[in-house]
């Protein structure tokens, strides 16, 4: 009698599983052509072309609370202005090319500093001194006058004169014609001769208005 051979029959593997195995390997291939190229990133600044400027003030500029103070103004916060700085550059040589622009300044310091005197405070005198700093807020510039500083200057003289200082009305008086008769200009000797001659004398007056009105 023959020998019958019975092989089982494999069984076939679960649908399941080869469903599987395809998401797999498809999820593989994806992850390697769909990943980003480390090389092509780009800043969003750089990759746009947008450069950035900066909104801040540039490094050692001032801020809008703080004022660049000018030369009067140092001067004035150094305690520049005397009479006797005044005298002392009234004295010097009128030819130079700054002496009567720095007389002028250092003569309305001065005459500001005294006009906010408590015995010399008087509506006439106010007046007068915001006319003088007006008249001279420009002195820096090359095409400014002089005259209407020295005629301002002489103004405040004499108000102050008549406000606290009788005894000075004949200088405050001269100061007012001369300076009614100055160029404002320093061209000539007879324009350099004046400044020199409305400096001294108007250091003269200040000197004594320095001292308490009796």
């Amino acid at each position: 009698m023959a020998d019958i051979n019975i092989q089982r029959k494999k069984s076939a593997p679960s649908p399941w599983i080869l469903v599987l195995l395809a998401v797999l390997a498809a999820a593989v291939a994806a992850y390697f052509f769909l990943r980003a190229d480390p090389t092509d990133e780009r800043t969003p600044t750089a990759a746009s072309g947008i450069e950035t400027t900066p909104t801040g003030p540039p490094p050692g500029a001032p801020t809008d609370d703080t004022r660049v103070p000018s030369t009067v103004d140092t001067q004035e916060e150094a305690g520049e202005f005397t009479a006797a700085s005044l005298a002392t550059h009234a004295a010097t040589d009128p030819t130079a090319p700054e002496y009567a622009v720095t007389g002028l300044q250092q003569l309305t310091g001065t005459l500001v500093a005294l006009a906010d005197r408590d015995d010399l405070r008087d509506p006439a005198i106010t007046e007068q001194r915001d006319n003088l700093t007006s008249a001279t807020n420009r002195l820096g510039e090359s095409t400014a006058s002089l005259r209407p500083g020295f005629i301002a200057a002489a103004g405040l003289i004499r108000v102050m004169q008549q406000k606290a200082y009788p005894e000075l009305e004949s200088r405050a008086n001269d100061l007012v014609s001369l300076a009614g008769q100055m160029s404002g200009r320093s061209a000539t000797a007879a324009d350099q001769q004046q400044n020199k001659q409305f400096l001294t004398q108007a250091a003269e007056a200040v000197s004594a208005m320095s001292e308490p009105a009796r």
